[in-house]
């Protein structure tokens, strides 16, 4: 069944993310991270920006799912179902990304609210849900995610500009640390984070020896729909996908994967947007 249980719904309400283990099969998230690696298109559109500290951090955005790989994993009823029930309303595709952290020199992503820029897109809500899907296992010394359990409570944090990514006000995460716990999320391949869009999140450096790639795909409520456009899309109808497709289709794109970024719709050029951020 698709879908969290009460119990699950309360502790995310609660906290403002919730982990869902081994939510895909080692043969998906092996066809997903395959299909990435030989991705040449992604690896040329991807990004890289620094992280205030002098590393840089590696990017690649898309604002449509797409019938390749990538698009079955975000248009799958495994996710959108259950993203559906967080939001308590029909969710569209707002965009989705993968995040490159390669090993020993993937950078830092700062504390933020992905909220804390999506608002400056006419989005009124903090009504958005983000799936992180890992591809590595996500470790403390590969750079993991690291969250401020419950933060999402504060409502949004003023952001601060800091190298090329924007940065919530760290006067108010300092203080936020002394009240809240503060959590790695550490994640074995085909485990999926799901988070609130005013979770203060980021990541350390990768200084290991491991990659630490992952696949975020991101959602908005129907009725949160922008105001404005921006570099992500106004609502769209998102057109889900039985399970069985990420098998069917990674299989039958494993052989072509040079072609799955550049299949997307890429006519915006939000994956180089500065104050668009990631973990």
């Amino acid at each position: 069944m698709n879908s969290f249980t009460d119990t699950e719904l309360s502790t995310y309400q609660k906290d403002g993310f919730l982990v869902a283990r081994s939510l895909f099969s080692e043969e998906e998230i092996n066809l997903l991270g395959q299909t990435a690696r030989s991705d040449n298109a992604m690896d040329q559109s991807s990004a890289a920006r620094d992280d205030g500290q002098g590393n840089a951090v590696r990017l690649a955005l898309w604002n449509h799912p797409g019938d390749g790989i990538y698009g079955m994993y975000a248009r799958c009823h495994r996710i959108v179902d259950r993203v559906e029930q967080l939001l308590d309303d029909e969710a569209y595709h707002y965009h989705s990304k993968m995040v490159l952290k390669d090993a020993k020199v993937g950078g830092a992503w700062a504390w933020h609210q992905d909220y804390g820029y999506w608002y400056q897109n006419g989005v009124l809500f903090p009504n958005l849900c983000s799936v992180m899907i890992a591809v590595d296992k996500a470790t403390e010394e590969n750079g993991c995610m690291q969250v401020i359990k419950g933060s999402h409570h504060m409502g949004r944090i003023n952001h601060i500009l800091s190298g090329d990514q924007a940065g919530a006000d760290m006067e108010r995460v300092e203080e936020a640390k002394k009240h809240l716990d503060h959590i790695h999320v550490t994640m074995d391949p085909g485990d999926a984070l799901f988070f609130h869009s005013n979770l203060l999140h980021s990541s350390a450096a990768n200084e290991s020896d491991h990659s630490r790639w992952a696949m975020i795909c991101c959602y908005n409520a129907k009725s949160n729909n922008p105001y404005k456009d921006s570099h992500h899309p106004r609502y769209t109808k998102l057109e889900k996908v039985e399970d069985t497709k990420i098998l069917q289709v990674g299989r039958n794109d494993a052989s072509r994967a040079e072609t799955q970024f550049a299949d997307l719709n890429r006519e915006d050029t939000s994956a180089k947007s500065l104050t668009e951020q990631s973990s």
